[in-house]
């Protein structure tokens, strides 16, 4: 399935002569589309929600979009839950999924009324040392069944060695513990495969957790509110790769449900999930322009993005699709390494990429950027981290992060005898 651009040359140009290269550009449309077929998916179970990754984006303007259709916020650190916070997002809204946590954000999130995930059984000590006695009345627990998952089409991942979750004795442990401490609702949770494209990961991950539930319940006499798929639903990069199908997917988790809780007098436990990729990553886009070629050994073209702008191909030598804007029916006849200006040979977008041919000023359209890109990027060689624009529905572009300056960069040498001298 070929890849498609959500901006036309024309629109780029624009944008870029008001914001200059690189920077992030949203699709508010496609967002939204996303959104709306998530909720249709799983409109057959009452209470389900879809708790954003905010690490994918933790931009409070998209994630301000996602609430609008009743999402909620999948956080992991303090920065993140002043994030819900600030666009509203506060009380059961709030997931709160971290490890190794400072004991403060615990804290935090429960002022926020959020609900604690607890990703170790020895948390439960630490909720008690800042929170007192008196615990949330919703409490959730993180489950590692360890081993190698596996699907019928292979082994998605092993969580064996994953360092997160709890042990299956660990589980039961933990939940005899906070039923002591007077949690009435309980909630269990499960990542097991990262960025899987087949429609059977979240089926046969549910169909794992619901019987597990059922089991606890009726040994321990606890009430399960929610079972929190977690995220895991990915995308295909390439465009010869398979996309998951949503409906397909929540249509799969209706079947198990329907053959494992609804039996046990569990219907009306909510299904949640906590999506970034899925929700975000088709409907964002680094721009960034060609300045340099070079022609050695093999021909370069030079952009002014870097790895530190987005990392994931330098880090996990991750495809990203390019397309350069305007020459989108031209004949891919030139092979080029698409690279950035770091002092790193991994600062490469494309290697050997079979592109039409570049010249200086095109702009190049790197896919599938909308989760996982700018979040995760960094300053090396002194580079600034772009900006963030939101391509609106109606067409017009909003900025909805401006560029680091280089005063941002040095601002926080400021309780240093050089603070002054660096920032102009």
């Amino acid at each position: 399935m070929a890849k498609k651009v959500f901006v036309t040359k024309e629109k780029a140009q624009a944008i870029a002569a008001q914001y200059p290269t690189p920077f992030y550009l949203y699709d508010e449309a496609g967002i939204r589309e996303r959104c709306q077929q998530v909720k249709d998916a799983f409109s057959w179970n009452k209470g389900f929600r879809e708790y954003f990754a905010v690490k994918a984006t933790p931009n409070p303007y998209i994630i301000s979009i996602l609430k609008e259709y009743g999402f909620g916020c999948d956080c992991s650190s303090e920065a993140e839950l002043r994030m819900a916070e600030a666009i509203g997002a506060t009380g059961d809204l709030i997931m709160f999924s971290s490890n190794e946590t400072p004991p403060h954000e615990f804290k935090y999130c429960n002022e926020l009324g959020g609900i604690i995930n607890l990703d170790d059984i020895t948390h439960i000590e630490t909720i008690k040392e800042v929170i007192g006695d008196k615990f949330p009345e919703t409490m959730s627990c993180r489950f590692n069944p360890g081993g190698v998952f596996t699907l019928s089409n292979g082994i998605m991942d092993n969580p064996g060695d994953a360092k997160y979750g709890m042990t299956e004795a660990q589980l039961f442990d933990a939940y005899r513990q906070m039923k002591e401490h007077g949690v009435k609702k309980f909630g269990i949770h499960a990542f097991l495969a990262s960025n899987t494209v087949t429609n059977e990961y979240y089926p046969a991950l549910a169909g794992q957790l619901f019987e597990l539930v059922v089991r606890i319940k009726n040994e321990l006499d606890i009430e399960f509110a929610f079972v929190n798929l977690s995220g895991g639903v990915g995308i295909g990069y390439k465009p010869e790769d398979t996309q998951n199908d949503i409906a397909v997917i929540g249509a799969g988790v209706k079947e198990q449900f329907e053959k494992i809780l609804v039996p046990a007098g569990m219907g009306d436990v909510a299904i949640y999930t906590e999506m970034g990729r899925y929700m975000l990553a088709p409907y964002g886009a680094l721009i960034t322009k060609a300045i340099h070629e070079k022609h050695t050994y093999k021909d370069y073209i030079g952009v002014d993005a870097t790895a530190a702008n987005l990392m994931r191909p330098a880090i996990y030598g991750a495809y990203h699709h390019v397309t350069v804007l305007g020459k989108e029916d031209a004949p891919h006849d030139h092979k080029y390494n698409v690279v950035g200006a770091l002092c790193e040979n991994c600062d490469q977008f494309a290697k050997d990429r079979m592109l039409p041919e570049i010249e200086k000023g095109d702009l190049l359209f790197i896919h599938d950027a909308g989760a996982h890109g700018f979040a995760m990027g960094y300053n090396y060689n002194g580079r600034l981290w772009s900006a963030e624009i939101l391509l609106q529905a109606d067409g017009e572009a909003k900025l909805i992060r401006r560029a680091q300056t280089i005063n941002d960069y040095y601002a926080t040498f400021d309780c240093t005898e050089f603070g002054d001298k660096l920032i102009k």
